[in-house]
């Protein structure tokens, strides 16, 4: 999934997913509060894969963890303008209000973000930050 799209949040608390988004999540899908103060959209593969990772290691390590994503998320569809309905606790996580960036996030993942929160914290990675986390990770 690639790239960075702005719209708007509606007075119910809907948003539009990109088209291209869209092809990639499929009609229905995850939204949830994951790490960051943003929204994060899975495929429900990825969802799964991510909790199954979670419940396969000591239940004493993980299942704080696993309360948390799982009420922290919600199943999300596409309706007839392409749009979903976030529930008003991922809305109060993400300080979401008017606008709304959505951005991909990796493959089979996109989040969204508050516009100006995005911009204090990955916005402002610096190119040295960058080239210096691409070569922590040996990339």
């Amino acid at each position: 999934m690639r790239g960075r799209y702005t719209h708007t949040i509606d007075a119910k608390g809907r948003i539009a997913v990109p088209a291209k988004m869209r092809d990639e999540l499929g009609e229905k899908f995850i939204a949830a509060a994951v790490m960051e103060p943003c929204v994060c959209l899975y495929t429900e593969e990825g969802w799964n894969a991510m909790l199954d990772k979670l419940e396969q290691l000591p239940m004493t390590r993980s299942r704080k963890l696993l309360r948390y994503l799982s009420s922290n998320a919600a199943d999300v569809q596409l309706d007839a303008q392409g749009r979903i309905l976030l529930p008003k606790h991922l809305l109060t996580h993400a300080k979401l209000e008017k606008q709304a960036l959505v951005i991909a996030a990796g493959v089979a993942r996109a989040e969204i973000w508050a516009p100006e929160v995005y911009e204090s914290t990955v916005g402002s990675m610096t190119d040295e930050q960058v080239i210096a986390d691409f070569m922590a990770l040996g990339l």
